[in-house]
C-alpha cells in the first residue's frame, strides 16, 4: 500500500535537487534536473535504461560533479563536496552490485560499516542488523561467498546501516531477486523508515513494487523529470504507467 507524506510547516525535505545537469563527455545523462526528497519516507525514482536514476545517485553522494545545479541537504549544499564526507553528513549508498568482501564473514563485513564508531556502538549496530535480517543472524559467522544474491543484497544494505545514516540510497536493490526475497528486503527498509525515520531514495526498474513502499516518487525519462508527485497519484495514474513504468 502507498502511503502519503503529511507535510506542514516543520517538515522539511531531507534533500532538495535544483536544476541539476550532469555529462559525461558529450553526453548529457541529466538535464536541469529538479526534485524534492521528503524526509522520513521513502522516494521511488523510476525509469527505463539510460534515463538517468544511476546518475542521479552518484551525484547526490559526490561520486560524479555536476555541470551546474544544486543538491541541498537542509541548508548545506553538497555540489563541491568530498565522497568520504558524505558518510558524516549522514548519506549512505549502496550502488548496484552487491559488493561485499568474500573473504570476510558476515559480522566483519558489518564491522566494516562502523569504522569510526566505538566497540559497543558497532556491537549494536550489528545485532540491530542482525534483527532486522535474521537469514544474515543464521549466517554470522559464514564468508560472503556463501551467501545467496539475496543474503548478499541484505548484507550490503545492513552494512550501510551501520554507519546510522539520515539519508540512504539504494541502487537496483531488487536486481535479479526472487520475487519473494524483494518482497522481505523492500518490507525491512518500509519498517526502518517507520520505526526511525530514515530517508529512502530507492533507484528502481521494478516500479511496482517500489511504489508498493514509497509515499513520493519521481519519473526520469532521457535525463529529464517527466512526473514526479505522492507514489499513489502514479499508482493511479494508467496513461503514466504504461508509458513510463511498464505496468
Amino acid at each position: 500500500m502507498t502511503r502519503d507524506v503529511v507535510r506542514d510547516e516543520a517538515t522539511l525535505d531531507a534533500l532538495t535537487v535544483s536544476d541539476l545537469t550532469v555529462r559525461y563527455g558529450a553526453v548529457t545523462a541529466l538535464d536541469s534536473v529538479s526534485l524534492r526528497v521528503p524526509r522520513g519516507a521513502v522516494t521511488a525514482v523510476l525509469g527505463a535504461n539510460g534515463a538517468g536514476k544511476t546518475t542521479l545517485l552518484r551525484t547526490i553522494s559526490a561520486l560524479h560533479p555536476p555541470v551546474s545545479g544544486h543538491i541541498r541537504m537542509g541548508e548545506v549544499d553538497l555540489v563541491g563536496a568530498s565522497p568520504e564526507s558524505m558518510s558524516r553528513r549522514g548519506l549512505s549508498h549502496v550502488p548496484e552490485g552487491r559488493g561485499v568482501i568474500v573473504e570476510l564473514t558476515v559480522e566483519e563485513n558489518l564491522r566494516l560499516g562502523a569504522l569510526g564508531r566505538n566497540t559497543s556502538a558497532a556491537a549494536v549496530g550489528i545485532d540491530r542488523v542482525l534483527t532486522m535480517f535474521p537469514a544474515l543472524a543464521e549466517r554470522r559467522a559464514s564468508t560472503a561467498h556463501t551467501l545467496s544474491g539475496g543474503e548478499r543484497q541484505m548484507l550490503v544494505i545492513g552494512r550501510a546501516l551501520m554507519a546510522t545514516p539520515t539519508i540512504l540510497l539504494l541502487d537496483e536493490p531488487s536486481l535479479g531477486l526472487a520475487p519473494r526475497v524483494v518482497a522481505q528486503i523492500f518490507q525491512t527498509l518500509r519498517d526502518s523508515v517507520d520505526a526511525d525515520g530514515l530517508t529512502v531514495v530507492l533507484v528502481e526498474q521494478n516500479a511496482r513494487s517500489a511504489l508498493s513502499i514509497a509515499e513520493h516518487a519521481v519519473v526520469l525519462s532521457l535525463g529529464t523529470v517527466a512526473r514526479e508527485g505522492p507514489a499513489a497519484d502514479l499508482v493511479g495514474d494508467e496513461e503514466l504507467r504504461h508509458a513510463y513504468l511498464g505496468f
